[in-house]
């Protein structure tokens, strides 16, 4: 059945005030070639109930960092910096296109890549150059006690398996998580059974100098990344191509093996932002978005 051209945007809070007062380059842009090929396109506050009520709507909708609902939806994403973005038909990031393909540094120009990583650093992460240090960086996300299926282990064990190395290890908490009394139990647990473990301290300080990255799939790893810090994964990521993981290595291997670590970390950046996500800046990034939105179903 032939849906309207109506696209429906559903955002939380600041995302919402952000695009309504037409201050979101990305939206600004899908709603001016949609506009422009007869669509009509509206924003709305996302929830539950609104979630639950989209499917049985005409037309498509568009969701920001949620799972979409129906088969006529999209979610987007920001590909962890701007101009970056990513249009996608599912939620989970590990199941993305770009999770899925396979990385080959030898198809990009060596000297293209290393000014764009340079210019990248510089723009997205100032500072003093980055060194290697003597500790293991630990940024934590949320639900520390429970397995999810998409980890190896629950973020509680991950700590533990770090600290059981004897490497000096800092945990730091996710300022936008709530931790209640049984995360915090646990973690000053292991805290009090490893002497080498710290719990908090500021992230961003503490990964220029880090001597590596070990999270689940937290952006403080894509930006570990950017700083050419070996990063170890304990979930399934759509960035995980050149780092160690846990999954295939064990945690034993893959944290023994992080010292040595040096892939291609330039050639990666270059090619997981400007080759396979939505360049906003590139000089056909309308190109790009028209055909994001055709491969996710949309009649444009």
């Amino acid at each position: 059945m032939d849906q309207p051209r109506i696209l429906r945007i559903y955002l939380h809070p600041p995302m919402l005030q952000t695009a309504r007062a037409g201050k979101l380059g990305f939206l600004n842009r899908m709603t001016r070639l949609l506009a422009d090929r007869g669509w009509q396109v509206a924003i709305h506050w996302s929830g539950e109930a609104a979630r639950k009520a989209a499917p049985d709507l005409p037309g498509y909708a568009l969701f920001h960092m949620e799972r979409p609902t129906h088969d006529r939806a999209l979610t987007f994403r920001r590909a962890y910096h701007y101009p970056f973005w990513r249009l996608e038909r599912h939620g989970e990031r590990w199941n993305w296109p770009v999770a899925l393909a396979r990385f080959d540094p030898a198809t990009v120009d060596a000297d293209a890549t290393r000014d764009f990583a340079g210019r990248l650093r510089g723009r997205v992460l100032p500072g003093p150059d980055p060194v290697r240090g003597d500790h293991v960086l630990i940024p934590l996300q949320g639900r520390l006690r429970d397995c999810r299926s998409f980890q190896t282990m629950s973020p509680v064990d991950m700590v533990e398996a770090v600290a059981r190395t004897g490497r000096r290890a800092i945990a730091t908490l996710h300022p936008k998580e709530t931790y209640d009394a049984e995360d915090r139990r646990a973690l000053d647990a292991l805290a009090r059974r490893y002497p080498n473990l710290t719990i908090g301290g500021d992230t961003a300080r503490l990964l220029r100098d880090c001597a590596l990255v070990a999270t689940q799939n937290s952006a403080v790893g894509f930006d570990g990344l950017i700083l050419e810090k070996p990063v170890v994964l304990f979930g399934m990521s759509d960035f995980h191509h050149i780092a160690l993981n846990v999954a295939d290595l064990g945690a034993k291997a893959a944290l023994a093996r992080a010292e040595g670590h040096r892939p291609d970390f330039a050639a990666y950046l270059d090619w997981f932002l400007r080759r396979t996500s939505l360049d906003m800046m590139a000089p056909d990034a309308d190109d790009r978005l028209l055909a994001a939105m055709e491969k996710g179903g949309w009649p444009v």
